[in-house]
């Protein structure tokens, strides 16, 4: 299995900000976890697969579900180079953190 690293968009530390102590734990935690193997479900991997979510294809991007947190990760992965690249860390309501993927990567 190849070992992947982590990278994150500027934008993604003031989302990281946003967090009270405690949810930065939890999704800290669930990104190491998902590291491992952050292909999506359908190869093998920890990640769940988006597509057409909120109006905008998000075709090629995975997520990371944190159901009683209220908050969703969303990454892509950069397999030339073994980088599992975070995009957004929003909540989960609304589609917000869709439309936010969306525009982050040129997607809007």
């Amino acid at each position: 299995m190849r070992h992947y690293t982590v990278e994150e968009l500027p934008e993604v530390k003031a989302d990281l900000r946003a967090l009270n102590n405690s949810q930065l734990v939890q999704v800290e935690k669930a990104i190491k976890k998902v590291l491992q193997n952050p292909l999506p479900k359908t190869e093998g991997g920890l990640g769940n697969p988006l597509g057409n979510k909120g109006g905008f294809n998000l075709t090629g991007l995975c997520s990371i579900k944190l159901r009683k947190l209220g908050i969703r990760v969303i990454y892509d992965i950069v397999r030339i180079n073994g980088v599992m690249r975070i995009i957004v860390v929003a909540a989960r309501a609304d589609g917000e953190v869709f439309r936010l993927a969306a525009k982050r990567t040129g997607r809007d």
